[in-house]
């Protein structure tokens, strides 16, 4: 089976369970079919097992690139936007990355912090946190297109920062280092009503996010276990994405997730080696922009956004 079909058949046979609404956030869920054995850690695991080790690539440090030392005998799934701090500057993951075991990985990140680079520690530590939908998705298609033109993971770092500096701006979150983490320690307690209100039900291995009734972005796992562990981080995402739009709420109806699914399954398609285990999918058209991981087998994790998101 080719890997875009692997995507495709992922997403297209996708259930749903009733949506919950939560302010102006709605988490559509959605239930997998059947059991995918976890044959890897994610990454707050191993690191509190001491069994990855997240570092600047030199002494000297180089921005776009962060070295990943898998020293357990199981790979280690890291998830696109998962924030890494510490160490010269926080950094956010430009795509999902499956390490082998016992290997040292290069892996490709942008900075989320413009205003720091001095080393605070000797290794990285994870959040409880991504970097907010709005901004995954301008990420993604830039590292797409940095992928077709150069073969690179690249990130436009400068529209990172640009676009983390007004949102900051729009929340009244300023920071000394312009980092992005302060909007995140301004709203906490608001972003974790919003992890309560969602909580996993029954083989649930992904959602769809819909902010004032429209898509804001679909997450999608190989199993339950991974969305549970993973479930926090995303949500806080979208909730500071459905803080920023909380102005524009109305009583437009929800949307159709069966649509929206149906749009990103018929995007093309291209397909390329995987940093790490597996092949990378990426999937465009005029309105979607989306990545997957497929290995061993499966498609890992599936992440799609509306073209003309926020």
């Amino acid at each position: 089976m080719t890997s875009t079909r692997t995507v495709a058949e992922a997403i297209k046979g996708t259930a749903f369970g009733p949506g919950i609404d939560f302010e102006n956030l709605t988490v559509i869920p959605i239930i997998g079919a059947g059991a995918f054995p976890v044959d890897y850690l994610m990454l707050d695991e191993a690191l509190a097992r001491g069994l990855v080790e997240v570092t600047e690539v030199t002494e000297a440090g180089h921005v776009p690139e962060l070295k990943v030392t898998v020293k357990g005998a199981v790979p280690v799934l890291l998830v696109d936007g998962e924030e890494l701090i510490g160490a010269k500057q926080n950094r956010v993951l430009n795509l999902t990355i499956l390490v082998p075991a016992q290997r040292t990985t290069v892996i490709p990140v942008s900075c989320v912090e413009a205003g720091r680079w001095r080393r605070m520690s000797p290794k990285f530590a994870s959040t409880t946190r991504t970097h907010f939908a709005e901004g995954r998705a301008a990420k993604m298609r830039q590292v797409t297109a940095s992928m077709h033109s150069l073969g690179e993971r690249r990130s436009d770092q400068g529209a990172v920062w640009d676009l983390i500096a007004r949102k900051s701006a729009r929340l009244q979150s300023p920071s000394p280092t312009s980092a992005m983490a302060a909007m995140y320690e301004k709203f906490e307690a608001p972003l974790d009503d919003f992890v309560r209100a969602f909580p996993a039900v029954d083989k649930q291995i992904g959602a769809v996010f819909l902010i004032n009734g429209a898509p804001a972005g679909l997450e999608c796992f190989d199993a339950s276990a991974t969305w549970r562990q993973m479930a926090p981080k995303l949500i806080r995402s979208y909730a500071v994405d459905a803080v920023d739009r909380q102005h524009e709420r109305n009583e437009q109806p929800a949307v159709d997730p069966a649509e929206f699914v149906a749009r990103i399954a018929a995007a093309t398609a291209s397909v390329f080696p995987a940093i790490g285990e597996g092949e990378d999918i990426r999937m465009e058209s005029e309105d979607i922009i989306g990545a997957a991981l497929v290995a061993h087998g499966r498609a890992i994790h599936v992440s799609a956004f509306p073209a003309t998101a926020h």
